[in-house]
């Protein structure tokens, strides 16, 4: 199995500019672990309001809803996208990212 390298900031950047791809083999890589880490697969991200907000939430088992994690309120698709990068890349690693500059 692919094992994260923490320091491997090259990739973080790389997701930051680009989001939604495309994506080098070696930052699938690690979207691929990110997104099945058993701590973190039921991670996903809700439109609250059509093209103007989103929000971080947790599938639930059994087909409820999902359970809103209301806390954050991202004006934009990419901003939640990069939050929840950040939050997995967390949970994955044990390590939080630096600080890096806005894409």
């Amino acid at each position: 199995m692919f094992a994260i390298d923490p320091g491997r900031l090259d990739l973080v950047r790389e997701f930051r500019e680009r989001p939604f791809g495309p994506h080098s083999p070696e930052l699938q890589a690690v979207l691929n672990v990110l997104r099945a880490a058993r701590h973190c697969q039921n991670l996903l991200l809700v439109c609250t309001r059509p093209h103007r907000e989103w929000i971080l939430a947790e599938k639930q088992p059994g087909g409820l809803p999902p359970r809103l994690l209301t806390d954050r309120v991202f004006a934009s698709l990419q901003e939640a996208e990069w939050h929840a990068f950040r939050v997995r890349w967390e949970a994955v690693t044990g390590q939080p990212l630096p600080p890096l500059d806005p894409a």
